[in-house]
């Protein structure tokens, strides 16, 4: 029986942190530059909601903004970042290449599922060629709920996985995987909390002990 691994993006194959800081400031300059913001980018507030939807992020950074300059500070912002990709600013985390390397040579299949948006993930994707290794790359943009959970309940249908697990930084990586019935890995990089990572089945401080998990995963 093959197993299946389903990654988050942000956190946990790519360093959001690189390009993070940069874009929002693009993005708050912009907004200042409408005199619609005084004072400085919310970088650390930001930091504590990273993994929830971007809709998400805009009504906890912009409490008192309309929903017209919330959605024009989204696309904005969609756009930084993936300008920032675009001009190899952002990076991998180390060994994302080695590891889905491993993970294809033992017939695993590789899916990533994320709270990102589409024309994000693909240009993550895109330029540094994973789809060589997964299989598909699903976001949040896809399911009306905006839940984690469902997102990798649609994939778990759609490829009738029966075996295999979850990885990423955040609560809701480790939720999606138990509510799947799978196994519940959690990132100890960047943004993750030990707090949230308490609840994982397991916990890595770096990809490469994936392929030492491998064959416990296989039971």
């Amino acid at each position: 029986m093959s197993l299946s691994l389903i990654f988050d993006m942000d956190g946990t194959l790519f360093q959001t942190d690189k390009i993070l800081e940069l874009s929002l400031d693009d993005t708050f300059d912009y907004l200042r530059s409408l005199d619609k913001w005084n004072g400085a980018t919310p970088i650390d507030t930001y930091r504590e909601i990273m993994g929830v939807p971007l809709p998400k992020v805009w009504e906890t950074l912009l409490p008192n903004h309309s929903n017209k300059d919330r959605e024009l500070m989204n696309d904005y912002f969609l756009k930084r970042l993936i300008e920032n990709i675009k001009n190899g600013k952002g990076a991998l985390y180390p060994h994302v290449r080695e590891v889905f390397s491993y993970l294809k040579e033992k017939n695993c299949s590789i899916y990533i599922a994320s709270n990102g948006l589409t024309a994000y993930l693909h240009a993550i994707v895109n330029y540094y060629h994973l789809d060589q290794w997964v299989t598909e790359t699903f976001s949040i943009q896809q399911i009306e709920s905006l839940n984690k959970s469902d997102l990798v309940q649609t994939i778990v249908k759609k490829y009738r996985i029966t075996q295999g697990a979850v990885v990423g930084d955040r609560l809701s990586d480790i939720n999606a995987a138990k509510d799947n019935q799978l196994v519940a890995i959690g990132c100890n990089f960047d943004f993750a909390r030990k707090d949230e990572l308490a609840k994982a089945d397991l916990v890595i401080d770096d990809l490469l002990e994936l392929k030492k998990m491998l064959p416990n995963l296989s039971k």
